[in-house]
């Protein structure tokens, strides 16, 4: 009867476990994690190995949450790559807004988009934060400098996704087919079916048409 918290300790191990695999936030899931190393060194301390317990808790414990951590922090980001003139379009809104006047920075931002343009990427690139927020995932803009360099980043897979506007894709639609309403300006494209998936079935800007392509297939046509 004196022995019954031992079963109760025990029992908190699978029990910790159990909530470890069901839980979908990898974050709380790093929480649980912490839980479980603790509940494991706890029952190994009670069996009377103290020094298994200590390792358990120092290496089992606290290195693998670091690495998970770090681990679950690079590996949930979406990469998109945009042209160059895409990433200063997204930062001249905001200012040129906030100057109320017609002081846009100088030069590209002017030249490669209308104001409404502006609107289209700004809107697009904010419905993808908050999709892909609720998905845990970040979304990191990549700028190219050109169409060439935008396509062979995501066929050597430095980026998730590409997007840039339709006009620019026109020479290109032998190698990806465009799908959807003409009068989208923005074409997305992306080599992973998950992420396709999820723009598909929750981004409703009208801003852009979505392409799924493997990028392995497509290596092998362009060699």
């Amino acid at each position: 009867m004196s022995d019954s918290y031992i079963y109760v300790i025990t029992a908190l191990l699978p029990l910790s476990a159990l909530m470890l695999i069901l839980q979908t936030n990898p974050y709380h899931a790093l929480v649980v994690q912490g839980i479980v190393g603790a509940v494991a060194a706890l029952v190994f301390a009670v069996f009377g190995a103290a020094d298994v317990a200590l390792t358990q808790a120092l290496m089992g414990t606290l290195l693998a949450i670091t690495l998970y951590a770090i681990a679950v922090r690079s590996s949930l980001v979406m990469r998109l790559g945009v042209l160059e003139e895409g990433a200063i379009v997204q930062s001249a809104l905001p200012k040129a807004i906030e100057a109320d006047d017609e002081s846009v920075p100088d030069g590209n931002a002017v030249s490669v988009a209308t104001w409404q343009e502006c609107d289209h990427f700004q809107q697009l690139m904010d419905d993808m934060r908050l999709i892909f927020h609720k998905h845990y995932m970040r979304v990191e803009v990549v700028p190219y400098t050109n169409t060439q360099a935008l396509h062979r980043a995501l066929m050597d897979k430095e980026v998730h996704a590409i997007c840039s506007q339709r006009s620019r894709l026109e020479d290109d639609h032998q190698n990806y087919p465009l799908d959807g309403d003409e009068e989208q300006p923005y074409h997305t494209t992306t080599r992973v079916r998950r992420l396709y998936e999820i723009m598909q079935a929750e981004l409703s800007s009208p801003a852009t048409s979505l392409t799924y392509v493997n990028a392995s297939d497509s290596e092998e046509k362009h060699k």
